[in-house]
């Protein structure tokens, strides 16, 4: 079985979102799977001196511009949540949590978190409302608010985090295939191309 594609994004990312909406179909078409991997982009921004594109002057106005175009162009329902971005450590410490126990759980929580914040324009930022989501899906709210708390599951995100600055992670969505990193919703095209053609 080939090797997964590596799905790197922070849930305060709406082009990470975006890319949510299609990783899974892109990665099955050609026999993958996509293994979802949350980070956290202000670790990620206190490396590289950046900050949250929407913040940038000029800039920021282009990206939402672009983000509904974005989404228009693809039926993928989009909103921005009334706080943006937000703090996403809750909803990370909670993947990994459950991930260890279930992928495909973990994967299903990941994913209606994201619609939760981008397509409906809920706060996910607290441990409650990760929770909360979690228990519409059939898991243990008071299990999960606990383990958002353990010392162990903190570590875990840290680690994750630490782990994929050191592979050059450095924004969201990033992609990886077979060690070929790819950055950005519109860069989707090319990770098929490439998955196709095995490379160039």
């Amino acid at each position: 079985m080939p090797a997964p594609i590596a799905f790197y994004f922070d849930f305060s990312s709406p082009y990470g979102y975006l890319a949510a909406q299609r990783i899974d179909d892109l990665a099955a078409a050609h026999d993958r799977e996509a293994d979802w991997r949350p980070f956290l982009l202000g670790a990620v921004f206190k490396t590289t001196g950046s900050e949250p594109l929407l913040n940038v002057p000029l800039k920021g106005d282009y990206a939402r511009r672009d983000l509904a175009r974005s989404a228009r162009r693809f039926d993928i329902p989009f909103v921005l949540p009334e706080v943006f971005p937000f703090p996403s450590v809750s909803a990370c410490r909670a993947s990994y949590w459950l991930k260890a126990r279930d992928s495909a759980a973990a994967r299903a929580l990941m994913a209606a978190l994201y619609r939760s914040a981008f397509a409906e324009g809920r706060d996910i930022r607290s441990a409650e409302a990760v929770a909360e989501m979690a228990a519409d899906l059939g898991h243990d709210r008071d299990a999960l608010l606990a383990a958002m708390q353990d010392p162990e599951i903190k570590q875990t995100l840290k680690d994750e985090v630490a782990a994929a600055i050191d592979k050059g992670v450095f924004g969201s969505p990033y992609i990886v295939v077979d060690g070929e990193p790819f950055w950005g919703f519109d860069r989707l095209p090319d990770v098929a191309l490439w998955l196709e053609r095995g490379g160039w």
